[in-house]
């Protein structure tokens, strides 16, 4: 069983940058980050397979949330910049063993961070 916990969250106001950190306790394939605000389905953010780095970003984010890894094995960052009141949202990493296509194929999820973005 991995564990994840996510740190970095908080209040921020628009246009500022917040990075969002999380440290899995074993080892995985690949780390994502989702996110759901009230009253949404939770949604994909972004994803980085550790085997070559590659990474994937859900099309509202690209140019302004980069992912990374960590100095740290299975460490994962994502750095996000020009924040906007719609990016408020409990952000949620998750892992995979795999590479998933779908929400339901990844194998664990930390418990989540609140991001608030005030206007």
């Amino acid at each position: 069983q991995v564990q994840l916990v996510e740190s970095g969250g908080g209040l921020v106001q628009a246009g500022d940058s917040l990075r969002l950190s999380c440290a899995a306790s074993g080892l995985t394939f690949t780390m994502a980050w989702f996110r759901q605000a009230p009253g949404k389905e939770r949604e994909f953010v972004a994803a980085i397979t550790w085997s070559d780095g590659s990474t994937v970003y859900a099309d509202f984010v690209k140019g302004r949330f980069t992912i990374s890894r960590g100095n740290a094995r299975n460490t994962v960052h994502l750095q996000m910049s020009s924040l906007k009141p719609e990016d408020t949202a409990v952000y949620y990493c998750a892992a995979a063993l795999g590479r998933p296509h779908q929400t339901d194929e990844y194998d664990y999820w930390g418990q989540g961070t609140q991001v608030t973005v005030s206007s």
